[in-house]
C-alpha cells in the first residue's frame, strides 16, 4: 500500500489539498482505494464517503468551499461525480467494508430534503450488501465509549484522521493499533442488522 514516504505521519493543511480545486483530491484518492482490501471508518460528523449518494456528496463538497472561502472555483458538482465514482470499489469483489457511524450524523441534514432521504435509503440498501458492515452507535443509550474524530483506517498500514484544518496521515504502527483498538471498542456498543435499519429508517421518517 501507498503510505507517506519516509514519515510516520503527515499533517496537510485542507487549504493546500484543495488548492486546484475538489475534483483532483477526489481523484487522488482512487490509487488507495483501488490497493485497500479491508476499509474501517469510523464517522461522528457524515455519512461515509464510500456511502454518499452524489447529491449528498455535493452538498457536503457545497460547504467545503463555502468554509474554506479560498478556493479558486467551485467545482463541487464535478468532485461528488468523482467521489462516487471512486465508491464503486464497494461492489468489487475481494473487500470488506466495515463502517460506523454515530446516530446522529443521520440527522445532519446536508442538501435538500429529497437528497438527504435518498441517503439514508442508499444506507438501507448498501447494508444488504455481504461484503459491508454498517453499525450505528444509538444517542439515547448510556455509553462506554467517547465519540471521537472522524478516522479511516486502511488495510493495517494507514489512518487518515479528518481534522476541522487539516487530515492527518499515520502509519506509525503504534499509533494504527490504538485507533484499530479504538475502533473495535466503538463497533461493541454499535447496533447492526434489524437494530440499525430502524435507527435509519425512523431518521428517514423524521425528514417528512
Amino acid at each position: 500500500m501507498s503510505q507517506p514516504s519516509n514519515s510516520e505521519s503527515t499533517y496537510t493543511d485542507w487549504r493546500e489539498q484543495v488548492r486546484d480545486g475538489l475534483t483532483p483530491l477526489q481523484n487522488s484518492l482512487t490509487p488507495l482505494f483501488e490497493e485497500t482490501r479491508l476499509f474501517r471508518i469510523y464517522s461522528s460528523t457524515l455519512m461515509p464517503g464510500l456511502l454518499q449518494t452524489e447529491g449528498y456528496a455535493a452538498a457536503v463538497l457545497r460547504a467545503v468551499v463555502t468554509e474554506l472561502q479560498e478556493l479558486p472555483f467551485d467545482d463541487s458538482t464535478e468532485a461528488a461525480r468523482a467521489r462516487v465514482e471512486r465508491s464503486r470499489v464497494i461492489h468489487e469483489p475481494g473487500r470488506r467494508f466495515a463502517l460506523l457511524v454515530e446516530e446522529a450524523v443521520l440527522y445532519h441534514q446536508l442538501g435538500s430534503t429529497q437528497a438527504m432521504a435518498d441517503q439514508l435509503d442508499h444506507l438501507l440498501t448498501a447494508d444488504s450488501m455481504p461484503s459491508m458492515s454498517l453499525g450505528v452507535i444509538p444517542t439515547a443509550r448510556e455509553r462506554s465509549h467517547l465519540p471521537q474524530e472522524t478516522f479511516h483506517v486502511y488495510d493495517e498500514g494507514l489512518v487518515s484522521v479528518e481534522l476541522v484544518s487539516a487530515e492527518v496521515k499515520i502509519t506509525q504502527p503504534s499509533d494504527i493499533a490504538q485507533y484499530l483498538r479504538v475502533f473495535e471498542q466503538l463497533r461493541s456498543i454499535a447496533v447492526y442488522g434489524t437494530e440499525a435499519r430502524a435507527l435509519i429508517l425512523k431518521a428517514r421518517e423524521a425528514l417528512r
